[in-house]
């Protein structure tokens, strides 16, 4: 397999009963790219991250992580691969601290034995100091969140909520990230500093990076191909060009209308 492809899936079908959520979905994410997957909702867009992130398991079809096949690695060991994610609906722990939170993004890959741990002496201090500073001098700094990092994530507001999330994801010093539509729910302010910390994280640390988005202004402005989905099925794929001046898309993604060209 070509060594400039992160991800590919290939054939990918899912269903849920009667319902097909992916039907034979082929696609890849190359190394160093913003992936955009856009469609309207019930698109299987989530579904598709679901199945990479290994949280859904495929009828049919396989996906491969670097060359290998991950289509039957267990959930626990995505991370410790190289790929991280964030979600739709934000998962954090609302009673704990900003720095808290980040830092348990890495805590799967400590390597501390449980005796360390009980006392919190030798390795297990050395290996807190470490990842401490590193969240602090780095993902901190770039994500703008020093002021709130002792702050307990559930009283700060829906947008810094959303960068402490991706702030954890960042932690696991991913090389493929998956955001499922962060900047959703976000005012305009809001969303161009997501949209310009996506760039930052792609282009400073080299981050591959999976984009589902309903936002086509960002879609079309941050991304270098974009995959159409429209009831589990792909159908196009290429530069954010390309997608807006395909009928197509344009017909089911926004309708027939003469205004949908300029939406898109």
């Amino acid at each position: 397999m070509d060594d400039k492809v992160m991800i590919e899936v290939e054939n990918l079908s899912l269903s849920f009963g009667g319902v097909t959520a992916l039907n034979g979905v082929s696609t890849m994410l190359l190394k160093g790219e913003i992936f955009a997957i856009i469609g309207p909702n019930g698109a299987g867009k989530t579904c598709l991250l679901n199945c990479i992130s290994r949280f859904y398991n495929p009828q049919k079809g396989r996906i491969f992580y670097k060359g290998e096949d991950i289509t039957g690695v267990p959930t626990h060991s995505i991370a410790k691969r190289g790929i991280s994610r964030t979600f739709q609906n934000i998962e954090l722990f609302k009673g704990m601290t900003v720095l808290d939170n980040i830092k348990l993004g890495r805590h799967s890959f400590l390597k501390s034995g449980i005796f360390s741990d009980i006392f919190y002496y030798g390795r297990t201090i050395r290996e807190e100091l470490e990842l401490r500073k590193e969240i602090e001098e780095k993902i901190i700094d770039l994500l703008e969140i020093e002021a709130i990092r002792k702050q307990v994530v559930g009283t700060l507001p829906y947008g810094l909520q959303k960068r402490v999330e991706l702030a954890r994801a960042l932690a696991m010093r991913p090389e493929v990230l998956l955001l499922d539509e962060p900047m959703a729910g976000m005012n305009l302010e809001e969303t161009e500093d997501m949209a310009r910390f996506v760039i930052n994280v792609n282009s400073m640390w080299g981050v591959s990076i999976v984009l589902v988005e309903h936002d086509m202004g960002v879609v079309m402005d941050i991304s270098d191909r974009v995959c159409v989905l429209e009831f589990g099925r792909k159908i196009a794929e290429g530069s954010p060009h390309e997608i807006q001046s395909n009928p197509q898309v344009v017909s089911a993604y926004l309708g027939d209308d003469e205004k949908a060209y300029s939406r898109l």
